[in-house]
C-alpha cells in the first residue's frame, strides 16, 4: 500500500500546523513556505482537512487556519481519512464488483486486515508526527 501524494502532503502539512500549537493560527501561505510544499496544493490540502474536522478557518483580523481539536488527539489515521476515504486495501469488501465475489474464501478476512491497519495508523498521534528530528532522536537514546 502506497498512500497518495495528496496525503502525505496532508500529513506534512498538518505536523506544520501542530508547531504552531498553542491556539497559534497560521495562513495557508505560511505552511506552503514552511513545508516547501506548492500554495496551491496547501490550500487543497487544507480544504479536505477543514472539511473533515481536522482544521478550522478563523476569519478576519488576526486570523487564519488551526488544529480543529488538540494534535495528540488526532491520529495518522484521521488525517490520511480526511484525503483518501475509508483506509482499506481492497475495494471488494465495500462492493460486489469483483469477478470471484461469489467464490471468494479471502473476502471474510478482508476486514480484519483493514481494521488492523487502521488501528496502527490510529495509535501514531500528530504530537509524535510533529516532533522534529531532533526531539525524536533524542526520546530514541532515552
Amino acid at each position: 500500500m502506497r498512500l497518495s501524494n495528496l496525503a502525505d502532503y496532508a500529513v506534512v502539512t498538518m505536523c506544520q500546523a501542530a508547531r504552531h500549537c498553542g491556539g497559534g493560527r497560521v495562513s495557508a501561505a505560511e505552511l506552503a513556505s514552511e513545508t516547501g510544499l506548492p500554495a496551491p496544493t496547501v490550500q487543497k490540502v487544507v480544504s479536505k482537512l477543514t472539511s473533515a474536522g481536522l482544521m478550522r478557518s478563523v476569519r478576519g483580523a488576526g486570523g487564519g487556519l488551526q488544529l480543529a481539536r488538540p494534535a495528540a488527539a488526532i491520529s495518522l489515521a484521521d488525517i490520511v481519512e480526511a484525503v483518501e476515504g475509508p483506509i482499506a486495501l481492497t475495494a471488494c469488501v465495500d462492493s460486489e464488483d469483483c469477478a470471484i465475489h461469489d467464490n471468494c474464501s479471502v473476502k471474510p478476512h478482508w476486514p480484519i486486515v483493514n481494521n488492523a491497519l487502521r488501528g496502527a495508523l490510529a495509535d501514531i498521534p500528530l504530537t509524535r508526527l510533529a516532533r522534529t528530528e531532533d526531539m525524536a532522536r533524542t526520546e530514541e537514546l532515552a
